[in-house]
């Protein structure tokens, strides 16, 4: 008797945008970052929609976008149509709250387990778009990762700023 075993889906974060939004999103990265090639300012919003679909996936789970893909994040964010229809996509909305930069807040396993959870979301997370606040291998403008949330604690969905990063 045989076995077979399927192999774990791999999601294409393409497919969570319109080839519109993601160039949209794409060259408001590529804006905030004078010099950056298109190529790099997509591969940068794709790692930050693979941090929202991690988030949608793990409510509550304390993940982080490493500087690089933060500057995706927050380019993501501004585009609200674009970002409220993503929500849709994903079954919840991923909210942000702001914070002052401080790269001492920084913990290397954070951004470890906000990779496995876009490896477990069905997602391949690029390596080396995870670098701590102090690795300047992909110059980006972002200048922080982001840390505890208010203690009014009444954001749903808040990945991003929940615990040390």
């Amino acid at each position: 008797m045989s076995m077979t075993t399927e192999a774990p889906v791999t999601r294409d974060a393409r497919d969570l945008l319109t080839a519109e939004e993601l160039a949209a999103v794409a060259a408001t990265v590529q804006l905030n970052n004078p010099g950056m090639g298109a190529d790099v300012a997509e591969a940068i919003t794709l790692e930050a929609l693979k941090f929202e679909a991690a988030c949608a996936f793990n409510p509550g789970g304390r993940l982080k976008p490493s500087r690089v893909v933060d500057e995706g994040w927050h380019a993501l964010i501004l585009h609200t149509r674009i970002k409220a229809r993503l929500a849709e996509r994903l079954g919840l909305f991923v909210h942000h709250v702001p914070e002052a930069p401080d790269t001492s807040r920084h913990d290397p396993h954070a951004l470890a387990q906000t990779q496995d959870a876009i490896r477990a979301a069905g997602y391949i997370p690029v390596s080396t778009m995870w670098g701590g606040p102090t690795d300047t291998s992909i110059p980006v403008a972002a200048s922080c990762e982001h840390s505890p949330a208010p203690p009014e604690g009444t954001c749903t969905g808040d990945c991003g700023n929940t615990g040390p990063n």
